[in-house]
């Protein structure tokens, strides 16, 4: 049995993406799923993205990171949302449903702008601020982000909270409405080149804590530039959309048998 894959990037945010609509693939076994995003033995990507049918909405996106745990991307689900449109399923705009409910998407070009989940829980500390947007976010600012040890202490602090802990983004102010962003991703284990889910909660931080009055802000990452905007009202943010681009890369086959999937 061979099976299509086709690799997709979201501001070097990287993705295997499966047409599962027929249920080929099998999504238990994370041994697979792991092999499959290594960088030296397999194809390589920071997570796995499944596109199957559903009743209700234009299609399913289900998430997996590079350690197989499921979770919901932001920037996965825009590649998702590219993906979808090359598979003829959708047009400029689609609803779809993900592990964290439906989203709203819109395509003009390359460029990808989805509807994210509100925000009404924003755990605000001395240094720190923490949020769930799809998944759970701690956001810290500090100096000389270009330099500073985002691996190593990015580890210390995703370890630190309860499972199934935190990403962790790290963040240097550059005006009064853009702020840089490094993050280090659970489930990757690692730092990757930008998180949609990161710079959201990067954004509604930023907002909460009055170091912006501005309800669009952009935000660098280390493999482009992406943008967050929003509706606040009595503290709750609403019409949360992430905006940027998502391209197809390549497209190959994974060779597989019953019991294992040579690449």
């Amino acid at each position: 049995m061979n099976l299509t894959f086709y690799k997709y990037q979201g501001t070097g945010n990287d993705f295997v993406m499966i047409d599962n609509r027929t249920k080929i693939f099998p999504k238990q076994n994370t041994d697979i799923i792991s092999r499959i995003c290594d960088r030296h033995f397999g194809i390589g990507a920071d997570g796995v993205i499944l596109i199957e049918n559903d009743e209700q909405f234009d299609f399913k996106m289900i998430y997996f990171n590079a350690d197989g745990s499921q979770t919901f991307c932001g920037n996965g689900a825009r590649c998702a949302v590219a993906f979808a449109k090359k598979l003829n399923l959708i047009d400029e705009k689609t609803t779809f449903l993900a592990v964290d409910g439906s989203h709203f998407a819109a395509i003009k070009n390359d460029i990808i702008s989805l509807q994210m989940i509100d925000v009404d829980e924003i755990k605000v500390h001395k240094n720190t601020v923490f949020m769930y947007t799809g998944t759970q976010h701690h956001v810290e600012i500090v100096d000389k982000l270009e330099t500073y040890p985002v691996f190593e202490n990015g580890k210390k602090i995703r370890n630190s909270y309860n499972e199934p802990g935190s990403n962790v983004n790290f963040v240097e102010q550059l005006n009064d409405h853009t702020f840089r962003v490094r993050t280090y991703e659970k489930g990757v284990e690692n730092e990757t080149m930008a998180c949609g889910t990161g710079v959201t909660a990067v954004a509604i931080a930023m907002h909460k804590t009055n170091r912006t009055t501005s309800n669009i802000v952009s935000l660098p990452v280390q493999g482009g530039l992406l943008e967050v905007s929003f509706d606040e009202k009595n503290g709750i943010y609403s019409n949360v959309f992430l905006k940027g681009p998502a391209q197809f890369v390549f497209k190959g086959e994974i060779f597989s048998s019953l019991h294992k999937i040579v690449f």
